[in-house]
């Protein structure tokens, strides 16, 4: 048998058990496991190092090492200070010592690594003890910013992973949920939490699904979209393989889906896997409204997502190569509005996308007071001065405009903006060979998502292969009544969503 294979194999019997730690071989870490534990070893290790302190109890023959920015300072005093304090002689200290949250520790590097995750490690008579102090300040669960939604739950994911954990605990009271605990980053060895549930997910989806995150050789991981590039099935692709979503609800509904998430350490989204193509016009906006309404949302999106891929494109090519498609009674006024414009169309729709663009960054980036005056500019006074100074024509503003909105209507925001981008491959294509070019280039997106994976599995599922089943939810929301399967993509043996009682 392969080593990878008998890896795999371990981990399987391992995930079989719950919550594991993996550990990973690390090149930068200085400790080693066969070295003494020694105080003067470990503060070795942390020279240099101001933000590590080291204090002593006299009275009880202690010494503590703990980093201050990582620990609560109240739980340091009660569980540590106030008992090893107050012990009368050595056998008191020993008693306190011997309590349950003292874990003995003989390995250095186990030393080290626990310092720096936000343990305190008392050394005592040449043993060392270590105890979870860890509590810094974090963000608390505020409304998502990227992610609003009218009905529904309005918490958000934050930055701390304990808390996104809690999150999702909260909603999945079940022991099928099962946490699987890795480290990623040579430097940053950023905590990723694995969670799926027994009995519903594919074993081999994370097997697969770990594997891949085992194998990421990088210095830091900051956030889940950063961390997500890695494990990508296809890397260089304009299109997102894994969901990244600021809401618990969605992520647990994917979770109960039979998909698989990872909680990124410091990350306020979570990733979900596998992933198909029209998972990212679907949004949690959809089950808390009427089938019907969550239905003609849905379309509306699709509907969205035709305007903005085209709608300038179009213009392009119908302005360039195809004047007799356009209306009669539309054809003078067009020609009166590019009569002043001394470009070719393409350069003008090219233009005015590269100013949106340029509007839209701004806007994102600046203060939310001074990004609502960008944009009153941006669409007023330059669309305006535009038109008037004959840079471009009225229809094409309105063409542009109804783009730019448009890719705002779909939920994702990573999925709006590889749509965004592909619209100018779009529009050039179109300026050089007009409708022929731009079919050339809808059938080169289309045989592209043919050809692409989530895990492993089809990325436009149920549309190719085709799953009739999973239409019901896919292109509409159907009723709750007949919502009773999970998808074929996650390739579940347990595909009833109420089978799932013990």
């Amino acid at each position: 048998m392969a080593i990878w294979d008998r890896l795999l194999f371990s981990f399987s019997r391992r995930a079989e058990k719950g919550l594991r730690q993996f550990e990973l071989p690390s090149s930068l870490e200085t400790a080693k496991s066969d070295e003494p534990v020694s105080l003067a070893h470990i503060m070795e290790q942390f020279e240099d190092c101001i933000d590590v302190f080291q204090r002593s109890i006299p009275s009880a023959g202690i010494d503590i090492v703990y980093i201050p920015h990582l620990i609560d300072p109240m739980r340091f005093t009660k569980e540590i200070v106030d008992p090893l304090s107050k012990a009368q002689d050595a056998q008191d200290v020993r008693d306190v010592l011997a309590q349950s949250n003292f874990w003995h520790a003989s390995d250095s590097k186990k030393v080290v690594k626990g310092i720096l995750s936000g343990k305190a490690a008392i050394f005592h008579e040449g043993n060392v003890y270590l105890v979870i102090v860890y509590g810094p300040k974090s963000r608390g669960v505020e409304q998502s910013e990227t992610e609003s939604v009218i009905t529904g739950p309005h918490d958000s994911f934050t930055e701390s992973a304990n808390t996104n954990l809690s999150l999702v605990r909260r909603r999945v009271k079940s022991s099928h949920l099962k946490v699987v605990k890795l480290e990623v980053g040579e430097i940053t060895k950023t905590i990723v939490y694995v969670l799926y549930i027994k009995d519903i997910v594919n074993m081999e989806l994370v097997d697969e699904f770990v594997r891949r995150i085992t194998n990421i050789e990088i210095d830091a991981v900051y956030d889940g979209n950063m961390f997500t590039q890695y494990i990508d099935d296809f890397p260089n692709s304009l299109f997102p393989q894994f969901l990244i979503t600021e809401r618990p609800d969605t992520a647990v509904s994917k979770l109960v889906s039979g998909r698989i998430l990872a909680i990124v350490d410091g990350s306020p989204t979570v990733v979900s896997g596998p992933t198909g193509f029209f998972d990212f016009f679907s949004s949690a906006d959809d089950y808390y409204q009427r089938w019907s309404i969550g239905t003609a949302t849905r379309v509306l999106r699709f509907i969205a997502f035709v305007i903005t891929i085209s709608f300038t494109a179009i213009y392009v090519a119908v302005t360039t190569y195809h004047y007799e498609m356009i209306p009669e009674a539309l054809i003078l006024t067009l020609r009166e509005s590019r009569s002043k414009v001394p470009f070719p169309p393409v350069i003008e729709a090219m233009l005015m996308e590269v100013t949106i663009e340029l509007l839209r960054e701004a806007g994102a980036r600046l203060p939310t007071k001074i990004g609502q005056t960008i944009g009153i500019v941006g669409g007023i006074v330059i669309g305006q001065a535009a038109v008037q100074a004959g840079l471009t024509s009225n229809i094409l503003i309105i063409a542009v405009a109804s783009s730019a909105i448009s890719s705002f209507v779909i939920p994702s925001y990573v999925m709006s903006a590889s749509i965004r981008l592909i619209r100018f491959g779009l529009i050039v294509l179109a300026g050089i060979w007009g409708n022929f070019g731009l079919m050339l280039g809808i059938g080169f997106i289309v045989v592209h998502l043919c050809g692409l994976t989530s895990l492993g599995t089809s990325y436009l599922s149920p549309f190719a292969p085709t799953k009739w089943s999973d239409w019901k939810d896919v292109f509409i929301r159907g009723p709750f009544s007949i919502l009773t399967s999970r998808p074929n993509q996650v390739r579940t043996n347990n595909e009833e969503k109420a089978k799932m009682r013990k």
